[in-house]
C-alpha cells in the first residue's frame, strides 16, 4: 500500500544540468521537517515501474489478509403459523367439521414442533439447515438428496409468499442439480430477519419485497 505524503513547499529548485525523467528536487522547505536536502538521484522510468509493481503486490497480499468475513445470522423462531393452524383446527372442531379439523391440527402441531427444532444458519458463504439449540447437522435432504447446505452463489431466484405475513419461502439453486433445484420451506422464523439476510446474502428478490407502509 503506497501512502502519499503532501508537503507544503514555497521554494523548489529544478536540476537543469542532468537529463532525467521527471524532475529532481534539489532543495525544498518542509512545513513538517524544516529544511531538507535531497540527493540528486535521477528518477528513471524503470524505477517507477518497479515501485508500482511492488506496491501492487503488497496491496494484493494485504487485501487477502484483511478480508472480513460476514457474521453468522440465525433468524429467531416464529410460531404464528402453527398457532393460526391450531386455532383454525379448534374452530373446525367447534363447528363439527372433524374431517378438516384433524389434518389442519396435525399440520399445526408438526410446524409447532419444527419451529422449536429447525434453524436456518446463514454463514459467510452458504445457507444451511441445522437442528436444535446445539445446531447439529440435519443430514441429507430426504426429498432431493445432498446436504442441506447451499452456497449463495448457486441461488438463481428466491421468493416469499406472502411478504407481509410470510408463509412459504421458495428458492432455486444450481448446486444440487445443474439445471436448478427448487425448495419450499414453511416460514417458521422471524420473517423480517429472514428477508433482510436473504437480500444481503442472496441478492434482491424479484417480486416479494414487503410493501412500504
Amino acid at each position: 500500500m503506497a501512502t502519499a505524503l503532501f508537503l507544503s513547499s514555497p521554494l523548489l529548485h529544478h536540476c537543469q544540468n542532468e537529463k532525467v525523467v521527471g524532475r529532481t528536487i534539489s532543495k525544498f522547505n518542509s512545513s513538517f521537517y524544516g529544511n531538507l536536502i535531497a540527493h540528486r538521484i535521477p528518477i528513471r522510468r524503470e524505477n517507477i515501474h518497479s515501485f508500482r509493481n511492488k506496491s501492487t503486490a503488497i496491496s494484493s497480499v494485504l487485501g487477502r489478509r484483511t478480508k472480513v468475513k460476514r457474521e453468522t445470522v440465525i433468524p429467531d423462531s416464529d410460531y404464528r403459523i402453527p398457532i393460526v393452524l391450531l386455532g383454525a383446527s379448534g374452530l373446525l372442531v367447534y363447528s363439527n367439521n372433524l374431517a378438516a379439523a384433524v389434518p389442519v391440527g396435525l399440520l399445526g402441531l408438526l410446524l409447532l414442533v419444527q419451529a422449536t427444532r429447525i434453524r436456518f444458519v446463514f454463514d459467510d458463504e452458504a445457507l444451511e439447515v441445522r437442528v436444535g439449540s446445539e445446531l447439529k447437522e440435519s443430514g441429507e435432504n430426504v426429498f432431493v438428496g445432498g446436504k442441506n447446505r447451499w452456497k449463495y452463489s448457486s441461488f438463481v431466484n428466491w421468493e416469499f409468499w406472502w411478504p407481509n405475513f410470510p408463509i412459504l419461502v421458495y428458492f432455486k439453486e444450481t448446486q444440487t442439480k445443474p439445471e436448478g433445484q427448487i425448495h419450499f420451506f414453511p416460514i417458521i422464523f422471524n420473517g423480517k430477519q429472514l428477508y433482510d439476510v436473504m437480500v444481503e446474502r442472496c441478492g434482491p428478490s424479484k417480486t416479494s419485497a414487503p410493501k412500504k407502509k
